[in-house]
């Protein structure tokens, strides 16, 4: 691949991620906005849902043409699906159900850890190559996000804990760094469209037995146009569309360097949770947004 053609390649997968990030940041808007509204298996099942019926027509002609590949990879897709389906998004609305738990510091923790487990382990089991500035832009962000957590005093850290909503956010930030490196694996002779219909349908057929547990002890939800509007935000930005851009820009920048966009979810999310939330944004943001954002401009440096 000749230099100008590999630049262009970069920028677009940089340009995807961003977009990505910005739709995403959205997610921890409505998984705090409406947890008195929508219980989170709920949530979840339903945004697959949605996302799983838009994206059938358009994948259904790959599906029938690729169900050898399909049976094939099933371990591999199964894989993709409870982590980066199932698990992460049903793990995020679950922290939002807890007590304590604001938009800001659900993106933020959710997305501090992701990045540096998702290059880790396309380190061990990818065998992507970490170099220094990568190392060095993960150590800047990692300081900006320490830095939110700790109010702009670090020795907060000694005594920081953590609630049962930031558990939730660690596990779904693991569940969510397994997908990046899974979907890197992605049969290249399967199409990316019938890739995410099969992890969609897969995920939320997987989430059947909790929703309906759910159901059972907590009951369904009012439909209005807030709570439609959500889980159709959800079930075709947060869902179909940024899928699809994500696992483009995966394929253009490699897992380890695509997860490290995810840490401007925070940025964006924050923003959105002082506009629609009322959540207050302070100096301690501004400069660890800044650090974030010269993190991922040093990791991205061309080496």
């Amino acid at each position: 691949m000749n230099e100008p053609h590999h630049q262009r390649q970069v920028l677009i997968g940089i340009g995807l991620a961003i977009i990505t990030t910005i739709i995403w940041s959205g997610n921890f808007i409505i998984a705090k906005g409406i947890i008195k509204d929508i219980p989170p298996v709920t949530l979840s099942f339903y945004r697959w849902l949605i996302a799983t019926i838009i994206i059938l027509p358009f994948a259904w002609k790959y599906f029938t043409a690729e169900l050898n590949i399909i049976k094939e990879k099933l371990w591999f897709i199964f894989l993709a699906a409870v982590t980066g389906v199932s698990m992460f998004n049903t793990f995020v609305y679950i922290a939002g159900h807890q007590s304590g738990a604001t938009a800001i510091n659900m993106a933020l923790i959710g997305t501090c850890t992701s990045p540096i487990i998702s290059v880790i382990l396309a380190r061990i089991f990818l065998h992507e190559k970490i170099k220094l500035l990568r190392i060095i832009g993960m150590a800047v962000c990692l300081i900006g996000v320490l830095f939110l957590m700790s109010k702009g005093k670090f020795e907060n850290l000694l005594t920081l804990k953590f609630s049962h909503g930031d558990w939730w956010m660690l596990a779904a930030a693991t569940s969510f760094a397994i997908y990046n490196v899974s979907v890197k694996k992605k049969p290249a002779a399967m199409h990316s469209i019938n890739f995410l219909f099969v992890i969609f349908l897969l995920g939320t057929v997987i989430l059947i037995p909790f929703y309906l547990i759910e159901l059972r002890n907590k009951g369904g939800f009012e439909i209005n146009i807030p709570n439609s509007s959500s889980i159709l935000y959800l079930g075709l930005g947060a869902s179909v569309i940024c899928f699809l851009l994500w696992n483009k820009a995966i394929g253009k920048l490699g897992a380890g360097r695509t997860a490290l966009f995810g840490n401007l979810i925070p940025v964006f999310s924050s923003i959105e949770a002082v506009i629609l939330l009322n959540e207050k944004i302070t100096s301690v943001h501004v400069i660890s947004f800044i650090l974030v954002a010269a993190g991922l401009l040093i990791a991205n440096l061309k080496k």
